[in-house]
């Protein structure tokens, strides 16, 4: 038995006793065990209690992936299994490079937006002081071309045919740069991967050039008239002339052509502009911008036999049609900012449908080449189903004024050839002839 009573040290743990007795004998554990090891400080208590902790956790993890590595089966090196990952793979690039797009498209779409500042406009009708007012401060002249142009395109409209009494939209700021009133936005995210597109609003009188997205030109137009019009859907840019006479009627002058319709004969070129839907299907500029968009836009590609292969040109779309029921001017009156209208813009250009255009709108000399004839046939009851040709209205045959001239001027040369005819005598009597002395000798000898 204990000889001796339990100690307890300051702490309060309960060690063992010092001495007891063994085999009749007294051993002094004190002397045989180091106190060190018999007696921990609170703070050595603590540290063992914080490693014993971790080592723990670190046992408990290893056991959970001994049996995970252990329950899993074997490796599947299939080609399937080796595709799916390849898939996987694919398919969490393309999603990091897709929010990589999003993230660069968020800050071009806000620079864009920034670009310019917003302008606001005053409609009002022109009485003769403003008129005259108008005509001084927008010349078309070097010192006043910058406000010129700026209203003109505001407009849709040259100076010339301001006339007393008309309706105009005068700009609070001007800007050199016609990008700051533009109906389109500035940046079109659709279009990051296309080096160059080109939409076209009739609606709205105007279009737009776009270079990977970025807007590089708005300009003003004056498109088809209700009875001849440029018809919505998808074109593509053909051939370019730099100056040319039209093949319906030479006494039309058209500079710097772009043909996006080959049999129609659709065209960009600089024409009148008078503000309002006037043309033959064709879209009519200012000559500053005939000229920018014949230097920018690309021709199709010819084929081994010098033929145009189809939209292989600058891409254009007409993206809405004109509301012919308004009997002057256009919506773009109707607008107090410049940040109040924005056109949307398709997601997926180059599968808006190819323009529908009537058989009528083709000149008799071009429709032997028309390759798909049906579609042109039935082009004008598909528009007519869909609302875009008013009830009422008829589509004029596109004529050629060439011919009609030529045949004019061939009948009228028929004509005064029939009237010489007419009074040209049918039978002049011969007069004979004074006889002479040679004639009667001879007459004598035959007697």
């Amino acid at each position: 038995m204990a000889t001796e009573k339990d100690k307890v040290p300051q702490d309060g743990i309960i060690l063992a006793k010092k001495t007891t007795v063994i085999n009749s004998k007294t051993v002094n554990f004190a002397e045989l065990i180091p106190v060190n090891l018999l007696y921990f400080h609170s703070k050595s208590r603590f540290m063992l209690l914080f490693v014993k902790h971790f080592l723990f956790q670190a046992i408990v993890s290893s056991a959970i992936i001994l049996m995970i590595v252990s329950g899993c089966n074997p490796v599947d090196n299939s080609p399937e299994h080796r595709a799916l990952i390849v898939r996987d793979s694919l398919l969490k690039i393309d999603s990091l490079y897709k929010h990589r797009i999003d993230s660069i498209r968020i800050v071009k779409i806000k620079e864009s937006n920034e670009r310019f500042p917003i302008i606001h406009y005053r409609r009002t009708a022109l009485d003769k002081h403003l008129l005259d007012s108008i005509r001084r401060v927008y010349a078309k002249s070097p010192n006043t071309m910058d406000g010129y142009r700026a209203f003109t395109t505001v407009n849709r409209k040259d100076i010339q045919y301001f006339r007393y009494g008309d309706t105009v939209m005068i700009p609070d700021t001007i800007i050199k740069d016609l990008r700051a009133y533009s109906f389109f936005p500035q940046y079109y995210p659709a279009g990051d991967s296309i080096k160059k597109i080109l939409f076209v609003s009739t609606k709205y009188q105007c279009y737009a050039c776009y270079d990977s997205g970025s807007l590089v030109r708005f300009a003003a137009c004056n498109s088809g008239e209700e009875h001849k019009p440029s018809f919505s859907g998808r074109y593509a840019v053909n051939w370019k002339s730099r100056l040319r006479r039209s093949s319906l009627d030479s006494s039309w002058v058209l500079p710097f052509t772009v043909n996006f319709h080959l049999q129609a004969g659709s065209a960009f070129h600089q024409f009148d502009m008078p503000g309002r839907p006037v043309s033959h299907s064709c879209i009519r500029q200012f000559i500053e911008d005939a000229e920018w968009l014949f230097k920018w836009c690309k021709g199709a590609k010819l084929d081994s036999n010098k033929q145009f292969i189809p939209f292989t040109g600058t891409p254009v779309l007409i993206l809405d049609n004109f509301d012919y029921s308004r009997r002057s001017g256009g919506p773009w009156r109707d607008i107090t900012t410049s940040k109040d209208v924005s056109i949307p813009l398709p997601e997926k250009p180059f599968e808006v449908e190819e323009a529908l255009i009537p058989i009528s709108q083709i000149p008799l000399t071009s429709r032997g080449s028309l390759t798909n004839r049906k579609r042109y046939i039935t082009a004008e009851d598909t528009l007519r189903a869909r609302g875009l040709i008013r009830e009422g209205v008829s589509l004029r045959e596109s004529i050629d004024y060439n011919k009609l001239r030529r045949q004019k001027a061939l009948a009228k040369a028929q004509a005064e050839k029939a009237k010489k005819a007419e009074h040209k005598p049918e039978h002049i009597e011969k007069i004979p002839e004074k006889p002479t002395e040679k004639h009667i000798e001879e007459k004598t000898e035959l007697k």
